[in-house]
């Protein structure tokens, strides 16, 4: 992992599904690694982007409201975002803040 606390990088990539694996923390300071990866791997035309957060090891708000803007950023670009891997802690927080209605959760 690099200085900036958080790695995001595409591990599979066909048209039916691109896998994007996130490790680290997922905070003000990193959002930006996240966003560029999924953005890259959404102008590949995937119909399917799948976030693998099992090595994510914090998230603030800010991660959150990434996570929340990405969804949104994949639906504009006619696909749908799965969220995988995703911790207890994760899952609290997306219950806590009413926001897991809003991702396709999927156990691995």
């Amino acid at each position: 992992m690099d200085a900036q606390r958080l790695d995001a990088k595409t591990v599979v990539r066909d048209e039916a599904e691109t896998v994007v694996a996130v490790s680290g923390e997922l905070d003000l300071q990193t959002k930006d690694i996240l966003k560029d990866e999924v953005e890259t791997a959404l102008s590949g035309g995937t119909h399917r982007l799948v976030l693998d957060l099992e090595g994510v090891t914090f998230c603030d708000s800010t991660g959150l409201g990434t996570l929340v803007v990405l969804n949104r950023t994949a639906t504009k670009a006619r696909a749908v975002m799965i969220l995988t891997g995703v911790g207890d802690f994760l899952r609290r927080l997306l219950n806590v803040t009413g926001t897991s209605d809003h991702f396709i959760i999927r156990n691995k």
